[in-house]
């Protein structure tokens, strides 16, 4: 009997260490999976109110949608040019698994990092040297601002709008192009006066950019600049202005007619889920108001209904594909026809533009 108890305590004894054992393997906690990792490179800081203020916007909303599956890090105010190499190469270290640099001015110092980390993909905002593992990302604002042309020369009363233009690039002389079509498809006789600062971000001399072109006689004041300091100066002096980047009425006010802006969230979380599950490919990103990467902000209690209706329905024909901003007949400052009727600036062509059309006052540099 005693022997039969001990064989059955010896059984229960066993069995509990069994069931145990299951327990506490059964309770072990699931390995966390490992975030990916995404850096961003800014050329100014987050509250330009502007672009660097719109891409961290992207970011932001990058991490809302994927929560703890990504973590970003960025770094603003990084100049163009060795500065950006080393805090590039500083990521590529590190481990992250995308970068993003978001000024043309980091295109061949991005390049230069891609070279040296295969494994790591980069992505560069509005340059056009790519890589296997290099992107560039970009979209077609002058369609919207083309839109804001029509605003823009429907509003002036002296003919002279002015535009504070950060360097003669390809992108900021083909956006003063679209703005500049834009303008004269609805007022002939309006002219845009363009002054340059070489600078992306400069509070003070946007300011005195905007200021001379104030006093010159333009009661309108567009820019290609990352602030609201142009359309604050204008405000000041009573005029009226289109903003760039952000939707600048909320900042400034209903003097500010309208911006062309950025959406990058389209973008970023859409290339960041295919280096999550290894579908990225090296590409050349281009597109415009029909992907919502681009877009014209609502438009100021200043802005007539007719104008309102006629700008919507135009938007509606540049998304569909029906109309095409850069097609012929265009002339060039001098008024000579460069892109016949019938004919468009192709794209690669677009990419490289080094001229000026038709009433803007200002030379490419």
């Amino acid at each position: 009997m005693k022997r039969k108890l001990a064989f059955a305590c010896v059984a229960v004894a066993s069995l509990a260490l069994v069931l145990g054992g299951c327990a506490k393997k059964a309770e072990a906690p699931a390995a966390k999976a490992k975030a990916y990792k995404v850096a961003f490179v800014y050329i100014g800081p987050p509250g330009d109110l502007g672009w660097t203020y719109e891409h961290d916007r992207g970011r932001k909303a990058a991490v809302e949608a994927f929560g703890d599956k990504l973590q970003t890090a960025y770094m603003e105010n990084i100049p163009e040019g060795p500065d950006a190499a080393r805090i590039i190469r500083q990521y590529a270290q590190e481990g992250y698994d995308m970068i993003f640099a978001t000024s043309f001015g980091y295109m061949d110092p991005m390049l230069e990092v891609a070279k040296e980390f295969p494994n790591t993909k980069f992505e560069h905002c509005s340059g056009y040297k790519t890589n296997a593992n290099m992107s560039t990302y970009f979209g077609r604002i002058e369609e919207a601002r083309y839109l804001s042309g029509i605003i823009a020369g429907k509003a002036t009363t002296s003919n002279k709008i002015g535009f504070v233009a950060a360097f003669p690039i390809p992108e900021v002389v083909r956006g003063i192009n679209g703005f500049t079509l834009g303008v004269r498809s609805v007022n002939p006789k309006a002219e845009v006066r363009v002054v340059w600062t070489n600078t992306w971000y400069d509070p003070v001399k946007e300011r005195e950019a905007a200021v001379a072109l104030l006093d010159a006689g333009c009661d309108v004041i567009a820019q290609h600049q990352d602030t609201v300091e142009p359309q604050k100066a204008a405000q000041e002096r009573g005029k009226l202005s289109i903003g760039y980047d952000s939707d600048m009425g909320k900042f400034v006010g209903d003097s500010v007619l309208a911006s062309p802006m950025w959406n990058w969230a389209v973008y970023y979380k859409d290339v960041i889920e295919k280096g999550m599950n290894g579908t990225w490919k090296s590409e050349q990103y281009w597109k415009g108001l029909s992907s919502g990467v681009v877009a014209l902000s609502d438009m100021s209690a200043k802005v007539p209904e007719d104008v309102k209706k006629l700008v919507n329905e135009t938007k509606d024909k540049i998304a569909s594909g029906s109309l095409n901003i850069f097609a012929g007949p265009i002339a060039d400052q001098g008024g000579k026809i460069v892109v016949k009727a019938g004919e468009a600036v192709a794209d690669d062509k677009q990419l490289s533009m080094d001229w000026f059309v038709q009433g803007v006052v200002g030379k490419v540099k």
